[in-house]
């Protein structure tokens, strides 16, 4: 597996100076609000969006002068199981002490002053009902969905630079010098602190379908931990310190920034591709919401684009690999016959399985079965962000933001079955189980 990087030859976020000298502005955040539209904002005040469809970089608004964006997070998309096909708004946190509720369409709904000093990062929770925000002053702040404070969870004596939501929304992760702690939301719960780090701690993120966590720093080395602080993995130092890194929707690969290098990852630590593009440092990434491609904010400008390419599947005695976007090759080990694969739009998931392989592309899902590569069967999907596929020899399961779907591989819709409190967006391959008469789902609510 490995990364297919993309950059501009000029970079879009450029400042002019007396309209002469042009001086590129570092970019600090990135965001997606579909599988194919980006939104980047730069030192040099304006917010682009990036349409990968047809290539087009458009300004969505200059922010006033004082305002320097340093983070910024969408609005979620699946409300209370409501599902909006794209984020209507996004947070973004400043070097004024303010945060800035900012529309789709580039209007600034409302300021709050929030720090003192600068807002370092600010993340809405997965039910979209709250909002924590990060500063320099050391304070780890919570806000409700309009921008009311509710509580001031915490306060320490050094900045906070990245915080990030425990699976349900019930705690909080942040960083404290060389240290990380979980704070639940809960008075008088007990809080996890442990030193993870030799150096200050830059970066930390947590997946809410794996639980497992990530941080990074001035160490330039990243740390995979599980929920209770124990370490899984820890890398090599790298050259550079390590400026940002970011887990995939689905939790089974993350992505790691520094000076001039980004890193693909398995969940596990172990690195599956290395790339040196020019970049300056990497300050924020962020993956699409099928989790094909990421993008990165670079410290020249420049915003960098990475598709995830040859990934494998194997079953008996076919060997399937992703090559491109929009092609998959069927090699069969026994004669060595070559099949390739197209598809009309780009690969997001697949299962190979009890004779089977099983395709889902942003639109469609394809069944092809091994004895016969020519005449797959298709289907519409509602949603394009398939993020599991399960096989039983008689049925398999395809699981999106909209729910759980079990299908015969004539393609027929046998059920869809639903249960209170279901979150389809933390469901993986370890609490969801599929046989042919039975599926077993481990409930998040209650471990037993």
């Amino acid at each position: 597996m490995r990364l297919k990087t993309s950059l501009l030859k000029e970079p879009k976020h450029i400042l002019y100076f007396l309209n002469l000298i042009k001086h590129k502005e570092l970019v600090s955040c990135v965001g997606w609000t579909t599988a194919d539209e980006l939104y980047s904002c730069s030192d040099d005040h304006q917010i682009m969006k990036w349409n990968l469809l047809t290539s087009e970089t458009t300004r969505v608004v200059k922010l006033p002068d004082e305002i320097y964006p340093i983070d910024l997070h969408w609005f979620p998309r699946s409300i209370g199981g409501k599902k909006q096909s794209h984020a209507e708004s996004f947070v973004l946190t400043s070097s004024d002490g303010k945060f800035h509720l900012i529309s789709k369409l580039g209007r600034v709904e409302k300021s709050v002053e929030a720090h003192c000093g600068a807002v370092l990062a600010g993340r809405w929770n997965y039910e979209g009902t709250a909002l924590v925000t990060v500063g320099e002053d050391g304070q780890v702040k919570i806000w409700s969905k309009s921008g009311m404070l509710r509580s001031t969870l915490a306060q320490q004596g050094t900045p906070v630079y990245s915080v990030a939501w425990g699976p349900d929304s019930e705690k909080v992760l942040y960083t404290s010098g060389k240290h990380l702690i979980i704070k639940p939301l809960q008075p008088n719960a007990k809080v996890l602190q442990w030193k993870a780090h030799d150096g200050l701690i830059l970066k930390t993120d947590w997946n809410s379908v794996n639980d497992l966590i990530l941080s990074a720093g001035e160490d330039c080395k990243y740390k995979v931990w599980d929920s209770y602080g124990h370490l899984l993995y820890s890398s090599q130092p790298h050259e550079y310190p390590i400026t940002s890194l970011a887990w995939a929707v689905d939790g089974e690969l993350f992505a790691v920034g520094s000076f001039n290098t980004l890193r693909l990852c398995d969940k596990t630590g172990w690195s599956y591709a290395l790339e040196k593009p020019n970049t300056g440092s990497i300050f924020n990434i962020a993956w699409s919401i099928d989790g094909t491609q990421l993008a990165g904010a670079c410290g020249n400008g420049h915003v960098i684009f990475a598709h995830v390419v040859e990934q494998r599947w194997e079953w008996k005695n076919f060997e399937i690999t992703l090559i491109k976007r929009r092609t998959m090759e069927v090699h069969n080990v026994i004669n060595d016959a070559v099949d390739l694969l197209e598809f009309r739009d780009r690969v997001i998931k697949a299962s190979l399985n009890y004779g089977h392989l099983v395709v889902s592309t942003s639109l469609q899902c394809y069944v092809f079965s091994t004895k016969n590569w020519n005449t797959p069967l298709i289907f519409d999907l509602k949603e394009g962000t398939v993020s599991l596929i399960l096989q039983a020899e008689r049925h398999f399961l395809l699981v999106d933001g909209g729910g759980l779907y079990l299908y015969s591989y004539e393609g027929r819709l046998i059920s869809s079955p639903k249960f209170p409190g279901m979150r389809t967006d933390i469901l993986n391959a370890q609490t969801v189980s599929l046989s042919n008469d039975t599926l077993a789902i481990k409930d998040k609510a209650d471990e037993k």
